[in-house]
């Protein structure tokens, strides 16, 4: 069993800015692999769709607090569903991969992004994998205003590429295995 957590804020405001790339992917996993609509499941802090790629039961989630709380929910989800880390993905943006790149990693630090600060801190353990998509940086430092921000027009092209690349190399991962996905799709 896996579980894939996209990451993000909730609520309208945040609902096309740059920091809400994981939990997009995520929605845009379920539609292309036709998982059930999504359920709210205010115990465990989060939306979930169950479903299958191959033989394997796949766990998506969409944490419903805010990115720095992020580690409460998957905690939550780890426990409730009496899963190894290691088959945890967590899906997010990352500023230090270029606009529509992606990179996975596995038992890493959090590079500074707070959802994974976050859930590092609850679980213990870097011990997950992280399916990291670039949204490139800005160009004076101004990170926090930068992640709430809504792509460009021009940059939706390539977030649009980075996503479908995002859920080859997932179901590359599911199928067969993490390492071949990393030695794929790590740009």
């Amino acid at each position: 069993m896996f579980l894939i957590i996209g990451l993000g804020n909730p609520g309208r405001k945040y609902a096309k800015t740059r920091h809400n790339l994981g939990k997009e992917t995520v929605y845009f996993f379920a539609k292309v692999f036709h998982f059930p609509a999504f359920k709210t499941k205010k115990k465990n802090l989060a939306e979930i769709s169950i479903g299958r790629i191959d033989k394997h039961r796949v766990i998506l989630a969409i944490p419903l607090v805010f990115m720095n709380e992020s580690g409460k929910a998957v905690k939550m989800l780890i426990t409730r569903y009496k899963l190894m880390t290691k088959n945890l993905w967590v899906i997010h943006d990352d500023l230090d991969i270029p606009l529509g790149k992606i990179k996975i990693s596995f038992a890493r630090s959090s590079g500074g992004h707070k959802g994974v600060d976050s859930i590092i801190k609850e679980l213990l353990t870097k011990k997950f994998f992280r399916l990291r998509i670039g949204i490139g940086a800005p160009l004076k430092g101004k990170f926090e205003k930068f992640v709430l921000e809504e792509f460009k027009k021009e940059e939706k092209v390539k977030i649009k590429k980075a996503k479908q690349m995002a859920i080859k190399a997932l179901e590359l991962a599911i199928k067969e295995f993490p390492e071949k996905a990393m030695s794929q799709y790590n740009q």
